[in-house]
């Protein structure tokens, strides 16, 4: 099975904290969709042997695409890829897009899945971040949503200067009062050359918080579990038969394409990434030229990788896939550097999905699991 991925690097405006490729610029549009399409199609082959299971629509901002636009890109896809009967597809979208009558056309498509940019359903919040919709946009579209989709999620912020726990927990009851079936919840980051970054160097805004994001943190552990989710990865929350398939198979190590500027594939063996830059990639695919690099991962890669993605889920790492796939040297390697951490209570070991000793994070760990992995990399 494998995944394809579309990037589509367009916004209405900029949200201060991110870092991902996008333009606010829609001069570009149409040719960025004839070289979406062209490069799908000079791709084909890449996945000639598997069956495509999901197809996700990110970015930037899908939801910015008309429906026609949608369905052609979709048409593309089944037009040279084999596709499952009923794959999972989903699309981000933010809640001011979403009129009644969008849910509607999308309800009609293939999609079958959305995924809601709320991040705050306080309007103080929004303002903070730069979101182009309000809080009550977010609330009207959650009713009107529900009434076409069934399988939807929504993306939260916290550790957000002056959130209380009090408003993070509102902003959760919130959520659990809409009945979403998943949630994916993320810490405030301050990644450098944002408007973030700029403001709290010029100190116009506060520094985010670390204790604050951990409170907040534990807050979203505790009353997701008593809502019936499952944390089944660090930041992704699930109710039974929700968890994101597509997301999933990053996680386990699956092959996936990544179309369009900035976007990344992996085919176990390589990892390739497109070049961030709309001109350059639409006028290199006007060529018939590819945009992208390919680095060759060695088994170090790769054993870091497993260990980074393993420790972020609930499947953990399997110390028979460890010595299965990366040799006995690995496995003897990170039994090693395991044990202090097993030791402090951060990491312990359990019978797996595998059905073999498992290393996985415990609750103390989970906030802590990237630095973990950091430390039992082998270099």
């Amino acid at each position: 099975m494998a995944g394809i991925y579309i990037h589509i690097p367009f916004c209405k405006q900029a949200c201060y904290y991110c870092d991902f490729h996008f333009s606010t610029s829609l001069k570009r549009k149409e040719e960025m969709l004839a070289s979406l399409n062209k490069e799908l199609f000079l791709r084909k082959d890449e996945l000639k042997n598997e069956i495509i299971e999901t197809i996700y629509f990110g970015g930037g901002t899908p939801s910015l695409l008309s429906i026609e636009e949608i369905e052609e890109l979709l048409s593309t896809i089944y037009k040279n890829y084999d596709v499952i009967t009923n794959p999972e597809i989903t699309i981000e979208a933010n809640p001011d897009d979403l009129s009644e009558e969008k849910i509607s056309a999308l309800s009609n498509t293939q999609i079958n899945r959305l995924s809601i940019g709320i991040q705050s359903f306080f309007d103080d919040d929004l303002k903070f971040m730069n979101r182009a919709h309000s809080a009550d946009e977010s609330k009207e579209c959650l009713k009107i949503v529900k009434k076409y989709f069934h399988n939807i999620t929504i993306d939260l912020i916290y550790g957000v200067p002056n959130m209380t726990n009090q408003k993070w927990l509102k902003n959760l009851q919130m959520a659990f009062n809409f009945g979403v079936p998943h949630i994916s919840s993320y810490a405030l980051t301050v990644e450098e050359k944002t408007a973030l970054d700029s403001f709290i160097k010029k100190g116009t805004v506060p520094p985010v918080d670390e204790n604050l994001a951990l409170e907040h943190f534990n807050i979203l552990v505790s009353e997701t579990e008593k809502n019936g989710f499952v944390q089944y990865e660090i930041s992704n929350f699930g109710k039974p038969n929700y968890f994101s398939k597509h997301n999933t198979s990053y996680w386990l190590g699956e092959k996936y394409l990544g179309i369009g500027p900035s976007a990344h594939s992996y085919n176990l063996l390589e990892r390739a990434w497109n070049v961030s830059n709309n001109a350059k990639y639409i006028n290199s695919l006007k060529e018939n030229v590819l945009p992208l690099q390919i680095e060759a991962l060695t088994g170090n890669n790769r054993f870091n990788e497993y260990i980074m993605t393993g420790l972020r889920t609930i499947y953990g790492v399997s110390y028979e896939k460890v010595e299965k796939d990366f040799g006995a040297l690995r496995l003897q390697k990170l039994k090693e550097n395991a044990r202090p951490f097993i030791e402090k209570g951060l990491l312990e070991i359990k019978l797996g999905t595998f059905s073999s000793a498992t290393l996985i994070t415990t609750k103390k760990g989970k906030f802590l699991a990237d630095g973990i992995a950091s430390d039992l990399f082998i270099i």
